[in-house]
This record gives structure tokens, sequence and C-alpha cells, in this order.
């Protein structure tokens, strides 16, 4: 007897995995924009706060291209609900920040090379590059601000 091998389930399952990675990626997202706007407020200079400001249109970009990806693999629009809470001192919102930012490259690393659409790949190592840019943007607020 030759081994057996479902393809059609392990396809499902590998797309059921990649949906509900992209849900987390779409709440990340959804979480960061209220927090980057709330962090964009506390800065202490014009510059920060606008930079944060790009930072967070860029956090929208993603939003928008997941949830786009998302409904073209469901047929539904997503839910999005918010993760964790958003520091509300000025320091402690950049560490988060640039904590999240390092966690999230890994992730959009990580559906990037699971995934087998080239299309899907593209958009989630280009969003891994972005968060790489945001987490030193982040470091270097947050140096400055302990000085």
């Amino acid at each position: 007897m030759y081994p057996y091998t479902n393809y059609h389930d392990a396809l499902y399952r590998q797309s059921n995995t990649l949906i509900q990675d992209i849900e987390k990626a779409i709440n990340g997202e959804y979480s960061a924009i209220d927090c980057y706007a709330r962090l964009a407020n506390l800065a202490p200079h014009k510059k920060e706060r606008e930079r944060i400001l790009e930072i967070r249109q860029d956090e929208i970009k993603h939003y928008q291209q997941f949830v786009q990806i998302y409904r073209g693999l469901t047929g539904m629009p997503p839910q999005p609900k918010m993760n964790e809470g958003c520091p509300g001192v000025y320091l402690q919102g950049l560490e988060f920040a640039l904590e999240d930012e390092q966690k999230t490259v890994d992730f959009y690393l990580e559906i990037s090379d699971a995934s087998k659409d080239s299309f899907i790949k593209e958009v989630f190592r280009r969003a891994a590059a972005d968060e790489q840019n945001h987490a030193v943007w982040f470091l270097y607020y947050f140096a400055k601000a302990k000085k």
C-alpha cells in the first residue's frame, strides 16, 4: 500500500490558517491605527508628530490591503477588533510601538513565506519592510525621549 494524503484537506487547512493569520494582521493594523493617532497627540515635537502620522498612514494602507485580501479569500468583510490597549504616556507608547512593530515584521514574513499566492506574498513582504522602518523610527524617538 502507498501512503494516502488528502490534499484537499491539507489545502483547506493551509487556507484556513492563512485566513486566521490575515484576520490577526487586520486586527493588529486596526489597533495600530488607533494607537498611533493617540501617540501622535502625545508627541512633544511637530516633526515627531508628523512622522508618527506618516507611519499611521502606512498602517491604514496595510489595513486596506489586508481587508482586500481577506475579502478575496472569504467573500466577506472582516470584523476587526482592537488588540491590546495603547499606553497613554509618550515614552511607554514608543516602547510599546517599537516592540509591536518588531514582532509584526516576523509575523508578516511568516505569512509571506507560507503563502502560495504571489500577490499575498508580495503585499506581506512589503508590509514587513514598512514595519521594520517604523520600528527604527520608534527606536530613534524612544532613545531621544529617554535622554
